[in-house]
Parts: structure tokens; sequence; C-alpha cells
């Protein structure tokens, strides 16, 4: 459907981008605003209902619509998983349990359905909705991880984000260096880089002396929306240079 982007190094750097933001963006209504963990994941939930829609109704790939779809998933994410894991009073371990559950049976009943997970497959309506749902709780699931390894493993903002960080160096070499399936290591990818931005999210956010460097959750919104706003400019320069480059499995 032509409608993804290319998965190369911009991508990932997007992807790490939008998923911190969203952590950052979900924390500061959330938290900071104060509305609440259950009616920010209702405003965030109808914020990615609408660019969905946009994005469904789209013929080709469009780098800020796209872009904000993913947005909208994270931001939505965090504020899930947060109302899961703190209001509900489930916990970190017992929620990324529960999270990790639901997108295996999103994934299994997407290929049972579409006999494949690669996104350079996606051709039907349907295809691309199961790939926006796994997305949606890849990203939720993220959250609940990285808090978890931020605050009931012991190993802190800094010390989840290496962890992460390493966990993701090792699927690249995975990627160049085995036959593992390259759409088996996207989605590896894909899960972890949202763990990853949120754990480096607490670490901007947080202030000095709990570890993290006290940007707050306003000061790291910003820059981070300045950072991806910069990235979509530039990938849209990049689509209308190269319109026939179509190919969105480029690392995989």
């Amino acid at each position: 459907m032509k409608k993804i982007p290319e998965v190369t190094l911009l991508f990932w750097i997007m992807k790490i981008c939008a998923t911190t933001l969203g952590e950052t963006g979900g924390d500061l209504l959330a938290q900071t605003l104060n509305v609440g963990y259950a009616v920010s994941s209702l405003l965030f939930i109808g914020f990615f209902l609408v660019t969905l829609a946009g994005q469904l109704a789209a013929k080709r790939y469009i780098p800020a619509l796209y872009w904000a779809v993913i947005l909208a998933t994270s931001t939505a994410g965090t504020t899930m998983s947060d109302y899961m894991d703190r209001t509900l009073g489930l916990g970190y371990a017992t929620g990324t349990a529960i999270l990790i559950t639901i997108l295996l049976v999103v994934l299994g009943v997407w290929r049972l359905t579409e006999k494949s997970l690669s996104v350079s497959d996606i051709t039907t309506r349907r295809g691309e909705l199961f790939y926006w749902t796994a997305i949606l709780f890849s990203n939720t699931l993220g959250t609940a991880l990285g808090d978890y390894l931020a605050d009931d493993s012991g190993l802190g903002f800094g010390g989840g984000a290496l962890l992460i960080g390493s966990l993701l160096v090792l699927v690249v070499l995975a990627h160049y260096f085995t036959k593992i399936s390259s759409v088996l290591l996207f989605w590896i990818a894909f899960v972890l880089t949202r763990p990853f931005g949120a754990t480096f999210g607490d670490l901007l956010t947080k202030p000095v002396e709990k570890q993290g460097l006290g940007f707050g959750t306003e000061g790291s919104s910003l820059i981070l929306m300045g950072l991806l706003v910069a990235l979509v400019v530039y990938a849209t320069i990049q689509v209308r240079r190269h319109p026939a480059a179509t190919t969105p499995d480029a690392l995989i």
C-alpha cells in the first residue's frame, strides 16, 4: 500500500524520538497538569482515532500524518499503561505480563489471517488495522516495561536505558550477522524502542536527586517536539525528492 516509511536508520531515530515524546507528553498532561490517567487516556485515544482515520484514508506515505499516529499511540500508551499499573494497582510486572499477552495475541491473529507480519506485505485495510493495533499495544507495553526496569528492577533510569540500548545493539548485530528472521527482529526492535524511549524520557524529566537530568516534562517535551518536527520536515523533503523510493523493508 506504500503508506509506511522505509525502515532505515532515520525511521528508528524518529521512532525513538516519537516514543520518548509520548512518554514526556503523556506525563505532562496526566501528572504535571494533573488531568489524571483516565481522562488523559480518553483524550489521547481520541487523538489516536482521529489521526488513524486520516492515515487509513491516505493513499500514500505522508510523513507528518504517519508520525502523528505513531505519536498518538505513544502518548495513549503512556497514560493507558500508567492507569493500569498505578490507578488500578496492577503494578508494573503484572501490567507488563498482561500487555505482552495482548500483543502476542494480536500478532498471532494477524499472522493467521494475513499470513505475514512483514510491513512490506500489508496490502489490505484489515492488515493495516492489525499493524496499528500491534503498534498501539507495543507502545503501551513499552511504558510498563520501561517503568518496571526503572523502578522495580533497581536499575534506575540510566541503567534501564542502558540495558534496553544494549539489547537493541544485539538485535542490530543479529540482523547483519545471523539468519534470524528479519521480520521477527523488526518487531523485537519495535517493541524495545518503546521502553528505551520510556526510560530515556524519565531520565530527561526526573529531578537530579532522583537520578534524572531535571528538564521536567515541559522542557523535555518542547525539546523532543522540536526535534521530531525537524525530522518530519526532513523526511517530507526526502519523499518529495525521491517519490519512487518505496521499499518499506529497507533494513528488514
